[in-house]
């Protein structure tokens, strides 16, 4: 009979635990759901304890199938012993704690119903289940024993079976449910409950239930009880304890929920093996659930897991270590059941992770499948309300006081006083607030008639206000807002209650001028180095930031009152429109309107005030002057817009090259001007000269083709012994150096020397001299004929100009001939050599001589003049010479030039029967287009390929292109510069026909040519 008294004892306990977590519940959570927890407590027990007794005893301990489940004593009935029926009850009691420690992990925001189905699916398809693998031998019954406990799993209270089980099930519900509104949002801590004493009585209450929950596993009064027992205790001691100190040491205080959670934790951890450890054993396993429990709940915050009663940490995570804890500390001789240590510890891992599978999928997939068809989550407006009244339409005192209160804050109706009930706290709050509301309706009565009078005067200023064109703005002493016009938001962009009560300071003062405003504000406006009251002072505000501009500010005190009251007017005047007229003027006068660079007029500022500088400190200026080589070519061959574009390309160019202390001028047309002044050296000028070369060599794409810069670069600096060098003599300084690297073959940089002066001196003399020479006719014709494949046929002559200075000896044509080219002097050239020759062919021909073209070179300037076609068609008439006897040679870089005059002018020789030939093929950049456009009889292959013809394959495969590609055009073919044999019969080879050099004849005078056209004619 004591053994079912027992039984019957323990189950009240047990029983009195869920007056123990309804309290605890209740407390640890927020007084608007307290209601709704009281009654989840109540129907989580009711609905356990019905399907316990309807099917979940059967199959925890009915007759075993395959050890699995039990498939027997259904309905339990009266058929039953007395000490089954108390067994029936102790057990009962279990399935009821397993099933409250669930709800309470997602209290607060799940509806009611949910709790319900929860309950119904741990306490009908979870825990029977997982009890009978564990338990089902404790019972009689038929069949196999639990396969865990066949194993020798052992759980001797339900660390696993009960607190696990529902800890498990906690897990997935907080999975499924999600956080309460607000737990993780920064700045924002939900209080830690309503009622953390009530709470406290909970725990003590659990604490006390559990002398029959685990004294009650023995199922008799036997002498171990009383072990059990101290065991339990001493546990739960120490986890309170290590919690507490852990809280303590790491945050610096001690929180109650800790306490609580570090005991319950504790009470778990030592249920699965207070029947076969030491009390010393229970210290080491209460304390290390303490840890547990602590880090449990932080890591359950990192996870963003919302555990409303740390539920998993203190049941879950306890209910594992307590579990492990029958292996690590269960004494042997207890256990008895023939396994070692490492075969005890992986059978109780074993069901941890069975076990905890099993529940984990089970609940997680009820659940959700629960979820898709009714939601068990509350809906945001039942959370915010509170599910007393949400969830049961239960409501307090204090509830129908915010109700009330609520009700006036959104009508603004405070007419009607909150309800007051009498002796009670709230009911004190509620009349005193209508005290309060009463002397606050009195006041605003008296002050009405005031507001009036000052809303007429606010009405006559707001009138003015508004008006004013000028944006007017009134701060406070600390510089908050109290008036913003209409203008001020068109200038700012904001409304007035955007901004108004902000500071001023903070919206539109510009950060670095903050402090300096700061100062002025402080001192009334009144020092020197701020702003000043009633004066403009020019300064600059922002927008927003990164957004300012100019304005003109002038402050006025609004008041007369003590400084702790002052109010200042800004009339503030957007200078925006007055600052860029100034900056077009100004942009206008110093800057070149096609590539926004520095026009000559700054330049030459800007290069006065730096050699000042310079001559003071000591330092040099340095100067690179540009030209852009073959820019008429693109100009005039692409069109101007082109060639502007081009400009505007090399302006961006030398901008990417430059530093913020250097000048960049456009000179004018395509000449540029790239200024130094800070650690000017030659080394750092040869630098720069180089990365402007680097830079301009790069392809630019115009006209859907690509072309490059060729750039022309004279350099001039200061030295120590020029500081007095004035700018027009620096700038024509870098000029003659940009000029002789023009002379260096172009695209290259050179520095002015004094040498530099010299020759250009002598160059311009040079100008005057073939004057001189054309009136003086020290000019003279030389002839070179040019022969059929044999020395001996002489098949036409190329006119080849000498000058025979009286002083200087024989000059060569190639040291004036480029001088002439950059004035008109070489027009007068070529119509001297075209008389010459046409004249010689007049005077061949009185002699009776063979007649033979002449060929005279004409330079590209002189063709695309509108004299030469007129001047060429008069001398033939003069001379009564046949066109045909006349024959013209013009480069390939002439091509370049304006295509379409080209082709006029040529037309019209053409007219005149007269030859045209290309000088130099294949050095020049003619493309193939023209060659088919242009009417041209001749192209001569140019020395620089001849010369290595015989000897390198590339020369010899370039003649052999040229060759068909005049026989393709239907052109004759001559090769010049021919001097060895080994050439000449490559070139035959080639099918070249057509030869002219020092090979067969060297150029001759007149005299000389006149005796070879006495041989018979060769017929070509």
């Amino acid at each position: 009979m004591a053994e079912y008294y027992w039984l019957l004892v323990a189950s009240t306990l047990v029983f009195m635990m869920q007056a123990g977590f309804l309290c605890l519940e209740s407390g640890r959570i927020r007084s608007k759901n307290s209601i709704n927890v009281a009654a989840k407590n109540i129907s989580d027990f009711i609905i356990s304890t019905t399907l316990f007794w309807l099917f979940g005893f059967g199959i925890m301990f009915g007759d075993s199938v395959a050890g699995l489940f039990g498939a027997s004593d259904f309905f339990f009935d009266d058929q039953h012993t007395a000490w089954e029926v108390s067994f029936f009850l102790f057990q009962m009691m279990f399935c009821g704690t397993a099933a409250t420690l669930t709800s309470g992990a997602v209290a607060e925001r799940m509806t009611f119903i949910g709790y319900v189905a929860i309950t119904v699916i741990l306490s009908a398809f979870i825990y029977p289940i997982v009890g009978h693998w564990v338990w089902s031998s404790i019972y009689p019954s038929e069949g196999p024993d639990g396969w865990l406990a066949k194993l020798g799993f052992i759980d001797f209270a339900g660390s696993t079976v009960v607190h696990s089980v529902g800890g498990w099930v906690a897990l997935a519900a907080i999975i499924i449910i999600g956080p309460r509104l607000g737990r993780f949002e920064e700045g924002i801590r939900l209080p830690p409950g309503n009622n953390l004493p009530l709470s406290a009585l909970g725990t003590l209450l659990i604490w006390f239930g559990w002398i029959g929950f685990n004294g009650g596993s023995t199922l008799a009064l036997t002498d171990a009880v009383p072990m059990i027992i101290l065991n339990t205790f001493i546990s739960a001691a120490w986890g309170a304890l290590i919690a507490a100190a852990i809280n303590y040491f790491r945050d610096g205080y001690i929180e109650v929920g800790f306490v609580l959670n570090g005991t319950i934790a504790g009470l778990v951890g030592i249920t699965a093996s207070c029947h076969v450890v030491s009390p010393g054993a229970s210290v080491i396993i209460g304390a290390v659930s303490g840890v547990v429990v602590y880090f449990g709940s932080l890591l359950m915050e990192r996870w963003r897991l919302d555990d409303a009663l740390d539920v998993v940490p203190a049941h879950l995570f306890a209910g594992i270590w307590g579990t492990l804890s029958v292996a690590l500390f269960g004494q042997t001789d207890k256990i008895n059941n023939g396994l070692g240590f490492v075969e005890q510890l992986g059978v109780q891992a074993l069901g941890i992770v069975v076990i905890g599978f099993y529940c984990f999928v089970v609940g997680y997939v009820g659940m959700w499948l629960l979820n898709r068809l009714m939601p068990l989550r509350a809906s945001k407006e039942q959370e915010e309300q509170g599910l007393n009244v949400a969830e049961h339409r239960a409501t307090t005192e204090l509830f129908d006081l915010l109700t009330s209160m609520q009700y006036q804050q959104n009508n603004a109706d405070f007419s009607k006083s909150v309800p007051e009930e009498p002796f009670t706290e709230v009911g004190q709050i509620a009349r005193k607030y209508n005290q309060v509301i009463d002397r606050v309706s009195t006041e605003i009565a008296q002050r009405d008639n005031a507001l009036m009078r000052f809303q007429e005067s606010e009405m006559r200023k707001s009138a003015i206000l508004n008006s004013s064109m000028d944006c007017i703005v009134t701060i406070n002493r600390f510089g908050s807002v109290i008036e913003f016009n209409p203008a001020a938001e068109r200038t700012f962009g904001c409304l007035k209650k955007q901004v108004e009560g902000k500071s001023f300071i903070g919206l539109f003062i510009r950060e670095e001028d903050r402090r300096k405003m700061f100062e002025s504000l402080n001192s009334g406006f009144s020092t020197s180095n701020g702003l000043i009251l009633n004066r403009r002072n020019p300064f600059r505000l922002q927008r927003s930031p990164n957004n300012d501009f100019p304005a003109e500010i002038a402050i006025t005190k609004a008041n007369a009152d003590s400084v702790q009251e002052s109010e200042y007017t800004l009339h503030i005047r957007d200078m925006t429109r007055h600052v860029k007229l100034q900056e077009r003027l100004k942009f206008l006068a110093y800057s070149d309107p096609l590539t926004s660079l520095y026009n000559r007029t700054y330049l030459m500022d800007s290069l006065v005030s730096a050699l000042l500088f310079a001559t003071k400190q000591k330092t040099s200026v340095g100067l690179l002057f540009l030209d852009l080589d073959n820019f008429k070519i693109i100009n005039d061959t692409l069109g101007h817009k082109a060639g502007d574009e081009l400009l505007c390309e090399v302006a961006r160019r030398l901008i990417g090259v430059s530093e913020q202390c250097d000048v960049i001028a456009r000179w004018g047309g395509d000449e540029f001007v790239f200024m130094m002044t800070e650690n000017v050296t030659e080394s750092r000028l040869a630098r720069r000269a180089q990365q402007i070369l680097e830079a301009m060599r790069a392809p630019v794409h115009l006209n859907e083709q690509y072309f490059t810069i060729p750039t022309s670069i004279g350099v001039a600096h200061t030295t120590e012994n020029e500081q007095n060098l004035d700018a027009d003599k620096l700038i024509q300084q870098a000029d003659i150096a940009m000029y002789w690297a023009k002379e260096k073959g172009r695209d290259n940089a050179q520095f002015f020397t004094s040498e530099m002066a010299n020759i250009v001196t002598k160059k311009f003399g040079f100008e005057k001299e073939i004057n001189d020479a054309l009136a003086l006719a020290q000019f003279s014709l030389v002839y070179q004929p040019k022969v059929l494949m044999e020395k001996a046929n002489i098949l036409g002559l190329e006119a080849l100009i000498r000058w025979n200075h009286p002083t200087k000896g024989r000059i060569s044509p190639a040291d004036f001939i480029s001088i002439a080219e950059e004035s008109n002097l070489i027009i007068k050239i070529d119509e001297w050599v075209i008389d010459q020759a046409l004249q010689q062919q007049k005077a061949w021909r009185d002699q009776g001589l063979r007649m033979v073209p002449i060929a005279v070179n004409l330079s590209g300037r002189h063709l695309v003049s509108d004299s030469l076609v007129s001047y060429i068609s008069q001398k033939l008439e003069v001379y009564n010479v046949e066109g045909y006897l006349l024959e013209i040679e013009i480069t390939e870089g002439v091509l370049l030039q304006d295509i379409q005059r080209c082709i006029e002018v040529m037309a019209e020789l053409k007219a005149l029967d007269i030859k045209i030939s290309v000088d130099d093929f294949g050095t020049g950049y003619s493309s193939l287009s023209y060659l088919k456009r242009l009417p041209l009889d001749v192209l001569k292959i140019d020395q620089s390929f001849v010369e290595e013809c015989d000897s390198h394959i590339e020369d010899t495969k370039i003649c052999e292109t040229i060759i068909h590609l005049a026989r393709s055009l239907e052109l004759r073919i001559v090769a010049e510069g021919v001097e060895t044999a080994p050439q000449a019969d490559m070139l035959k080879s080639l099918g070249c026909e057509v030869f002219q050099g020092y090979y067969f004849h060297k150029p001759m005078e007149g005299a000389d040519i006149a005796k070879l056209l006495t041989v018979s004619p060769v017929i070509a």
